[in-house]
């Protein structure tokens, strides 16, 4: 059976040691073939170029992406949406139904939630603010992703806060929360303070579906965009 590390150097997922040893040689590789190819041979330099991703190149390269299988079973992929040069960087789980079918995250009556909330703080979608999800294609049936999914989809994610370089990251629902902060912890623990996520702050609250269900934790939502736009002022 092959170990964990044997799985993720499959999927390209290098281990930090392995980058570090690499180092500038990869990136000269990458830059030299910058073409998408998630091929067997060439797992070790996926990191190295989807480091090198810039806008223009970024959503064709999560679109052809093949690291795992949800690739087979997606309609679309869901790369985010918004102000590329946003202070607020939202993150969610994965793509739902809709969004599957419409290529964008956070649609349909969760996405509606949402506007509404960043509304609530005089923002909107695209102005701003840029919405994302750990993972970039849809798990069938909505079920919860898998780690080596999470794993494989994590780089696309880090490459996004590079280019990007929010001022907040606000995690929606606990998924999100315990995969940027790797911790087990419920999200009532991880509510109300301030975390950080390599260097950036980050504010913890519910997802828009979850609150959809629960309307009486609205209220608690709401104290928790209050402290993200106190940490941002501040």
């Amino acid at each position: 059976m092959a170990t964990r590390a044997e799985v993720l150097t499959e999927l390209g997922i290098a281990p930090q040691w392995r980058l570090r040893e690499r180092g500038s040689a990869g990136n000269a590789l990458s830059q030299a073939n910058p073409e998408h190819a998630d091929a067997p041979g060439t797992a070790g330099d996926r990191l190295a170029r989807i480091a090198t991703l810039t806008w223009d190149r970024f959503a064709a390269d999560v679109d052809a992406c093949t690291a795992c299988g949800l690739c087979k079973t997606r309609k679309r992929s869901v790369p985010g949406v918004g102000d590329v040069r946003a202070h607020w960087l939202l993150v969610g789980e994965a793509p739902g139904a809709e969004e599957d079918a419409r290529g964008e995250p956070f649609v349909g009556q969760a996405g509606r939630l949402l506007d509404n909330m960043l509304a609530a703080l005089g923002l909107a979608r695209g102005n701003d603010v840029y919405i994302a999800n750990l993972l970039k294609c849809r798990p069938p049936n909505n079920r919860t992703p898998e780690p080596l999914e999470v794993a494989a989809c994590r780089p696309y994610l880090d490459r996004q806060i590079a280019l990007i370089e929010p001022r907040l990251i606000l995690a929606l629902g606990k998924s999100a929360a315990t995969t940027l902060l790797n911790v087990d912890a419920t999200i009532a623990s991880l509510r109300g303070r301030v975390h950080r996520y390599r260097g950036v702050p980050l504010v913890v609250t519910y997802h828009p579906a979850y609150l959809l269900r629960n309307l009486a934790d609205k209220a608690k939502a709401w104290e928790d965009l209050l402290l993200a736009r106190r940490t941002l002022a501040g």
